[in-house]
């Protein structure tokens, strides 16, 4: 076939002439001339070779093309290997250029071929590269290790399991491959990227050399799987623990909801001499975000800053950091940041609207918003899941109603399953159970579980137990293991008095053989340590104190008239009973304990990992005030601020 080239070019060297190159010392005057042709050769090929690395654009690739076959180098399987992966770098298509790049070559070495072979696995369609792999095979030319490579990628971005196992098959067969480093760890990315992760890891286990990579990738799967003890137990055997492999492993623990394991490990990367760069620390942040301890968040904002990275010029740390506070009950903290921030993008805003929501400050959050869109900075799908929640919080249903119906119409945002639940959590708090059932049926997407789970709380909320029966008869479709939706089926139906009802469905989670989470509360004490509480629990150093203080501050409360919500015990049990077993709450015993270790005019922080109960809210309101303490109480639904005997809900949550 007639070089595309040389119609354009015709060679007028087809054997090149000597070239003269300068050395490094500037006293040298005269030129450094090749020993031999062969020599000459190799030379020019290296110097086409390296004009090809700098250029980046198509022209220029074509300029060095048509000097490649000026120079007789039209047959070069080393240049021209380097000419068509350029073309792959810069995006042009395979077909044609390449392509006849590629059929001008009478004797084609697998170099050649490889690099076609990448094209078609970077740019698609995958089937042509594996038509080209046979058509090599068929001309009796074996791939090298780069072949297989260029191909298991292809498989792994296109998630191709069955294709790649016949490649591994193919390495196999051919033998050569079975110790090559690359193509072993691509094998790996194939097989757990495909969520095959034990053959991933039998693949690991039969290499007889591995490096950072192979043990990387199988951290990385196993932390993405939820399985952080495989994940560490790879991680201590791992000879050289690079930034990559610490990163794993802090952002693992983190995404796991592990958080004091993950500032364990960044503690040991510290000490380690490792240096940190940003991902880690967003890793670390949102560990620190989960534990929701002044301590940490304040220390881990001077470790970002100790790096370089602060807040006022890094706008995915500050983002973080916003997220960070606000999660851990300092709203004003947070605001600073953003204040600080230089540049702020959809996610500093975004981060800053969720967090205004989630303290149930919805002006705020709407105001903020209001700017937002004044900027250049588009909102997103984060962005209007925030000033929904923001309208859930406070009841501004035709608020909500607006901007829901405005996403898509205004700002090209397409809403989600998730603004859906925002919206039935909205019309159903306020009551509109039926016009929230209504909106699941016209849903244009399945309502997942975040849809019917909200649509069952509010029946728990509004005590309707026939729209809640319908709700959790999906859930339990959905999610047949999950118990909260049973506990909360149960307390609808206790709320109504249905009690031969609660008793089915709680004879329902013993068949099931399911557990209940059971409720905690977390308060940071002196030093920073987490002193963490469950119902009924007796097992604190300080427990008698806790009992004494507890006992001191329900009596002065029932002084200013607080009697116990007995409705918050969704058991067929006597009222003193009842009454025993709402003292003994999590987060009464936490504001116990505040109220002996931290100072006063200090504000009292308590984490809870589940809803705060009716009679607890009106507990914390009564305590606000007989104590002249703040107190902060972060749910699993939003944050509570008690002052003065109010909470900034608004009773409405």
């Amino acid at each position: 076939m007639v070089s595309l080239a040389r119609k354009l070019i015709a060679p007028r060297n087809p054997i090149p002439r000597p070239i003269s190159y300068e050395l490094g010392n500037p006293e040298a005057s005269q030129p450094f001339v090749p020993f031999s042709r062969l020599q000459e050769t190799k030379l020019l090929e290296s110097h086409l070779v390296s004009l090809l690395d700098h250029c980046s654009s198509l022209i220029q690739i074509k300029q060095v093309h048509a000097r490649v076959v000026r120079k007789g180098l039209d047959q070069c399987c080393y240049v021209l290997a380097k000419l068509l992966r350029m073309l792959t770098k810069i995006n042009v298509p395979m077909d044609p250029y390449p392509r006849l790049v590629f059929h001008q070559v009478e004797y084609r070495n697998p170099f050649l071929w490889t690099s076609l072979i990448r094209g078609y696995c970077i740019q698609g369609p995958l089937k042509e590269a594996v038509r080209l792999y046979n058509a090599m095979r068929r001309e009796s030319i074996s791939p090298v290790s780069f072949t297989l490579t260029a191909l298991l990628k292809g498989c792994s971005d296109e998630l191709e399991l069955n294709l790649g196992r016949q490649i591994h098959c193919q390495g196999i067969k051919l033998g050569g491959f079975c110790k090559d480093l690359f193509v072993h760890n691509t094998l790996i990315d194939v097989y757990v990227k495909c969520g095959w992760l034990d053959r991933g890891r039998k693949v690991f286990d039969e290499m007889s050399d591995r490096d950072v990579i192979s043990w990387t990738s199988l951290i990385v799967a196993y932390s993405k799987a939820g399985d952080m003890m495989a994940a560490a137990e790879l991680f201590e055997r791992l000879p050289v623990k690079d930034l990559v492999a610490w990163t794993a492993m802090v952002s693992g623990f983190a995404q796991n909801s592990k958080p004091r394991e993950a500032l364990e490990f960044f503690h040991r990367m510290q000490c380690g001499g490792v240096e940190t760069d940003e991902v880690t620390l967003i890793g670390i942040i949102s560990a620190c975000a989960q534990l929701g301890t002044a301590k940490y968040a304040n220390w881990v904002r001077d470790v970002a800053e100790g790096y370089g990275f602060g807040p006022a010029n890094h706008v995915m740390v500050g983002s973080a950091l916003i997220d960070m506070y606000s999660k851990c009950g300092n709203v004003e903290e947070a605001c600073k940041v953003f204040e600080k921030m230089k540049e702020k993008n959809v996610f500093s805003y975004s981060s800053m609207i969720v967090g205004f929501a989630m303290h149930g400050c919805a002006n705020a959050a709407l105001d903020l918003f209001e700017e937002m869109v004044k900027t250049e900075v588009k909102p997103n799908k984060v962005t209007f899941i925030g000033v929904l929640m923001a309208c859930t919080h406070v009841g501004l249903v035709e608020r909500g109603r607006h901007l829901f119906d405005m996403m898509e119409k205004h700002y090209g945002v397409e809403p989600s399953v998730e603004h859906y639940a925002c919206m039935i959590d909205l019309l159903g708090r306020a009551g509109q159970l039926e016009e929230a059932l209504q909106l699941i049926k016209a849903m244009p997407m399945e309502p997942n579980s975040g849809v019917w789970g909200a649509l069952l709380g509010a029946c728990r909320i509004h005590g309707n137990p026939e729209i809640a029966q319908v709700a959790a008869s999906r859930l339990f479709e959905l999610e047949p293991d999950s118990i909260g939706n049973f506990v909360l089926l149960a307390n609808t139906y206790a709320s109504a008095g249905r009690w031969e009802d609660v008793l089915g469905v709680r004879k329902l989670i013993k068949q099931k053989l399911l557990r209940k989470d059971p409720s905690r509360s977390w308060i940071e004490g002196k030093e920073g340590m987490i002193h963490e509480f469950y119902a009924g629990d007796t097992t604190h150093p300080k427990s008698k104190e806790i009992k004494e203080a507890l006992e001191d501050l329900v009596g002065r409360l029932k002084s200013h008239g607080y009697e116990p919500n007995l409705s918050s015990v969704p058991y067929d049990l006597s009222e003193e009973h009842k009454k025993r077993i709402l003292l003994t709450h999590s987060e009464k015993l936490a504001l116990a304990y505040g109220l002996l270790i931290i100072d006063t005019g200090s504000i009292i922080r308590i984490m809870k990992n589940l809803r705060i109960c009716e009679d607890c809210h009106s507990f914390m309101c009564g305590a606000s005030q007989i104590t002249g303490r703040e107190i902060i109480i972060r749910d699993n639904k939003r944050f509570h601020h008690f002052r003065n005997g109010v909470c900034s809900c608004g009773n409405f949550w």
